[in-house]
This record gives C-alpha cells, structure tokens and sequence, in this order.
C-alpha cells in the first residue's frame, strides 16, 4: 500500500458513500486494519453508487512472493458469486419465455430425472432460492488442481454422477446448496441451446463489457490470477472444477469488471442503454422470496442474507463465494442504489469484518427498541424440546432443552445459550442472535434456524428436529445409557440390531464401528469425503481386520482419528490399566475431554480404569460416539 495515502475519515452521519475521495480514504485505512488483522496478503474493493464507480482499487499483493501487486485488472476466482450469475442467466431465458420458474425443472433438463421422494415437484424457483431439499446438496462439487486443465461439459458430468435425492418438500426450508445451481446452469444451457461457458459470454460478459470474466479458466486469465494462500499465509495451489463451467462457483473476474455487473445490477437490468435482463426479473433478484420467519429474510433469487444482523436496518442482498485460497463478497442496497465488491486470496472471513465497518461508516444504525419478552411455561415449552440436525452440515447438532423457565440451546459451536422468546417462533439468544422455530401442519416445531456470527454452518441451513421417539425394549427406562442411544439412533448412526432390539451389551465389528463413525462425523456430502474418512479410519489400526470385535482401546483410537483432539491442561487423568502403546494417548486425551463411557468413573484425582482391552459393547459404543460428535460441549466436568 501506498504511505502517503490519506487516512482522514468524514463524520459519521454520513448517509452512504457520496465522495469518491472519502471513501477511498476510508477504504484503504479499512484494508490496511483488516488485511493484517486476518493475515491477507491482496485484496480488491470497488463501490458504485447511482451508475458511478466510486472507488476500484487493489490493495497489497496479488502474489507476495513476486511482489505483484493487486489492481482493478487483477484476476480473482470468485467463488459461489457465480450463482447470482447463473440466477440471472436463468431469468434471461424467464424473459424470452423459453423457461417457467415454478414449472417442474425435469422439463428443461433433456430427459435428465431427479430423484424425488416427497411427491412434489422440484422446481427452478426452489433451486434458484436454495429449497430443493437434498438430502446431500454438495454432492456433485468437485475441485482440484487437476481439473484446471480438464475440459469436461456439464451434459458429460451428469449422466456419470449421481444427483442427490430430494428428502425435504421443495420450497420448504432453507440448505445452501450447490447442485440446484449446476443443475440451473444445465436448465440454461438446454432451453438456449447454447453450452453455459459460451452463453455466459455472449449473453452476460460481453453485452456487460466484462473483458475479463469467464466461466472457465482461460489462458490468458489464469496469467493474471491472484496467487492462493491458506489463512497462515502458506501458498495454496490454485483448483478448477468438474464440470469445467460450473454454475455453482467457477466464474473468473476482476475488480474492473464487477463494477459493471454492480452497476447494472443497480441500473433496474439496463448497461450502457441495453437491457441485460427485464427489471421484473431482476426484482426477484433484489426481494426475499424465502424466510425463516416473517423478520427474518433469507434468500432472493440467487442472493441471501448471510450478514443481516450487521446490515443496521438497511435492505440488503448478499453473496459471498469461496475457492480454496480465495474469498469474494457481493454486497447490493438497492435503495441506497449503493454496491460493492471484493475479493482476497486467502480463506479467511474478513469481509464480514469490512460490510460491518463500511455499514457503520456509510448508514449508521438507527437506535433498536428492545423486544417484549414473553414467558414460557413448562407444558408449552414441549414442542421444542429434542436433538436437531443441520440440513448442510450434518456433523452440526443442537440440544434444546427446558430450563428454569427457559430454553436452553446447547451445540460445540455457540456452546450453551439461553433463549428469550419474542413470540412463539421466534426466540433470541443471550448474544442477541435471532432462532426462528417452523411448524408443520400440525403445529409440530420441524426446524429453526440460526443466524449466529460464532458459526456459519447455522447461518447457511435450517437444523431439523430429529426423531428421538423410538425405544428398544432391551433398554430399561432407567438406564444410563439410554439418552445416547436414543440420540445415535435419531441421528441414524446406529439403530435396532433386532427388532424392537438395541443389544445394548452386544458387541460390535470395526467394520461396524467404522460405519457409526463415518455417520457420526457428519460428512458435508463432499465427493470423497466418506471414502476418506474410512481411509483414515482403516489406517489408524495396526491389525484392521473389519469382521473382528472392536476392542474399546481401538474404539478409541478411531474417534481420535477423527477427532484430532488436544488434551486439556486442566485435566490430569492418569489411565489405570494397561493399554497397548499406539492406544494410551488416544485413551487419556478422550478422557480428558470427558468422553467416556458411564461405566467409567473418573475420580477426583484423575485417575481412571478404561478397561482398554475388553470387547467394546454397543451401548458404551453409543455413549462414546454422541459425546465425541454429538451437541454437547466440552469438555465435561467431573
């Protein structure tokens, strides 16, 4: 950065960036923070306001190494910013009368068929809002330094792949997915008749005058590209996709060129006197079609609202994109007809950091009235009680329980928090972070969602209550273990060996265990993402031998492959029996972290006996996995 630039900064009743100058100052005493703050090596900003291109700047270095620096021409991968694209791509074709948002989507996918449970049919508006309901809705995303040179079509990559299964009603709630926007991008490329790389150019960056945009890796692109850095500053190799254009994430661009795109964006559909898309269309962009509840918005057509809680009031729409190595943020208040744009190469989260400044400086929040709280009695808090499971991100569950009057919000991310009821679907935690609760026909609380800072897994997905009704005649009500196997059975991790049976002193296969465990992790539905927790799984053995018994020792050891736990330092547990010498650390470090089994008692001392070498049995299997993967937090106390 330049040493001489200006750092003097306007008052802060400022209504919006109006002078080019002050926002530049603004900006680069912003970056200069927020760039070493999150250890970003470059960085691009560009702001528009009523047509005008307020400010288009780089900041630090495109790559450190050589000392390139960023400028307005330096090339990013923006990331999942490419499906506001492909949203508007297929509202082009709305506009021709080539496709109908709320048609059943397998009419304009050339035969293809999605699987599809709920006897509803899927459609382009649910794809294009983020509602399919797949079950696994990262399934089909593949990236990967060895696919930058690949040349492999969307029509190739889906009839080799399978699309995931739609488990949820179409339109119902909200799980950020990738899939229905490859599959949008098919849609386009079927009603046009044009492949979605070429469609792209010819009917978005050119009319646009994006010179330096394109769905694939081209060449001369790739020579202008920001280097790849992990958050420690470490190079990270840059990754393409499969299919090469890839509707969910694969769009290159630079600073220059999204100034156009914000403008038009801002300009009701029109660039340089041209209609790009019809300003019907492009309302569906800019109005929430989706919400979590009436307060609070969710998703647009192509746009969602991922940092509504910093937007001091303001109408915004959102989109943040990330490649490994990269980051991006799009940011549209219509009303202010104000946008702005950035990209930086690491993985880091500072745009949140840089919307909350700009917003602060720009459009000062507006003095919040305190909500009414309502009480909650004991019988009415009922219907939300239960374990829930995130709709993306598997791994992630949630405890709500009852409490002194309250409830109580319990996972690993935020911890324990007490909610405050508003009305009877909306509830805010102790940080002020808003839970919407959803309720099925029959007034049964199905799903909440959580737009937390401390965990963007919530933010992106509803969590679904999980069913934990089901019980085992071989469990006796007063059993110790009866909650965990409840909770792994809900979740699906392990369920009745017999009928109506658990087996709870049965013992198990590591063939067996290793599936719990694969569950339990709660993949994100990642190609390859379960082929290679079984890999480390298999690996972590040094005598694999998947029909045999599992021992607790190696149990063990496997949930800390998995786990990659630290030890607590405020824990001094001392393991009693004897252990094989590859299973003492794991033992002692789940220890320490309070994941045992009921049957082991730590004592005050530290001191424990794990009974490493015994057969482990399935109800301390069950124990053992909810407490490493299930909502509690650790550790735990004795």
């Amino acid at each position: 950065m330049e040493s001489n630039q200006t750092t003097s900064i306007a008052a802060n009743n400022i209504k919006g960036p109006l002078d080019a100058k002050e926002v530049e100052a603004f900006a680069y005493q912003l970056f200069a923070e927020k760039m070493k703050k999150f250890n970003v090596n470059g960085s691009n900003f560009a702001v528009v306001r009523d047509g005008k291109v307020l400010v288009n700047k780089g900041y630090g270095f495109a790559d450190k190494e050589k000392k390139i620096p960023v400028d307005k021409d330096t090339v990013f991968q923006i990331g999942s910013v490419t499906k506001t694209f492909t949203a508007m791509a297929v509202l082009q074709q709305v506009d021709a009368g080539k496709i109908d948002l709320h048609h059943n989507v397998e009419a304009y996918l050339g035969g293809l068929k999605i699987p599809n449970k709920t006897g509803k049919p899927l459609t382009l508006h649910d794809m294009l809002t983020y509602t399919t309901g797949f079950d696994l809705p990262d399934i089909t995303t593949f990236t990967g330094p060895q696919y930058i040179d690949q040349n492999i079509s969307i029509d190739e990559f889906v009839s080799k792949y399978n699309l995931p299964t739609v488990v949820r009603p179409p339109g119902e709630v909200y799980t950020y997915d990738n899939t229905g926007f490859l599959l949008a991008g098919y849609a386009v490329e079927k009603a046009s008749g044009i492949p979605f790389a070429q469609y792209m150019d010819e009917k978005v960056f050119k009319p646009l005058g994006m010179t330096s945009s394109s769905v694939r890796l081209k060449p001369e692109l790739l020579k202008r590209m920001a280097a790849h850095y992990r958050p420690n500053g470490e190079p990270h190799p840059a990754e393409g996709f499969i299919p090469s254009d890839a509707p969910q994430g694969s769009i290159l661009s630079t600073g220059e060129d999204m100034a156009k795109y914000l403008i038009m964006q801002l300009q009701n559909g029109k660039f340089d006197g041209k209609e790009i898309v019809s300003q019907k269309s492009l309302d569906l962009m800019h109005s929430y079609q989706i919400f979590a509840e009436k307060d609070i918005p969710v998703t647009t057509v192509g746009f969602e609202n991922l940092y509504r809680e910093l937007a001091n009031g303001q109408h915004v729409v959102f989109k943040g994109g990330n490649i490994p190595g990269h980051a991006s943020l799009i940011i549209l208040i219509p009303e202010q007809k104000t946008a702005f744009y950035m990209s930086y190469n690491n993985d880091s989260d500072m745009r949140s950091d840089i919307f909350k400044e700009f917003m602060d400086h720009c459009f000062p929040e507006k003095e919040k009235t305190e909500p009414v709280y309502l009480a909650l009695s004991d019988r009415d808090a009922q219907k939300y009680i239960g374990l829930y499971q995130n709709t993306r991100g598997f791994w992630n569950r949630t405890s709500i329980a009852y409490e002194n009057g309250s409830l109580m919000l319990e996972d690993k991310t935020v911890g324990k928090q007490k909610l405050r009821m508003i009305h009877p679907l909306l509830f805010v935690d102790e940080e002020g972070n808003k839970i919407a609760f959803k309720e099925d026909r029959n007034s049964n609380i199905q799903y909440f969602y959580y737009s937390t800072p401390k965990d963007v897994t919530h933010a992106v997905a509803h969590s679904q209550k999980m069913d934990r009704k089901e019980t085992y005649s071989d469990v006796p009500k007063t059993s110790s273990y009866k909650t965990y196997i409840s909770n792994v059975s809900a979740l699906s991790i392990m369920g009745a060996k017999t009928e109506g049976k658990f087996d709870p002193s049965g013992t198990m296969t590591q063939g067996e265990f290793i599936d719990a465990l694969v569950k339990a992790n709660g993949w994100y539905g990642f190609p390859g993402d379960e082929d290679m927790n079984r890999q480390q799984l298999a690996a972590s053995l040094p005598d694999l031998n998947l029909s045999a018994p599992i021992s607790r020792q190696a149990a063990a050891v496997m949930i800390q492959t998995l786990k990659q736990l630290e030890p607590v330092a405020t824990s001094k547990v001392k393991l009693q029996d004897k252990a094989d010498a590859w299973a003492k650390d794991a033992i002692t470090t789940l220890a320490s972290q309070g994941i045992v089994d009921p049957d082991t008692k730590i004592s005050a001392d530290g001191s424990f006996t794990f009974r490493a070498k015994d057969l482990l049995k399935r109800q301390e299997a069950s124990a053992l996995i909810d407490l490493a993967f299930g909502y509690h937090s650790l550790p735990v106390k004795w």
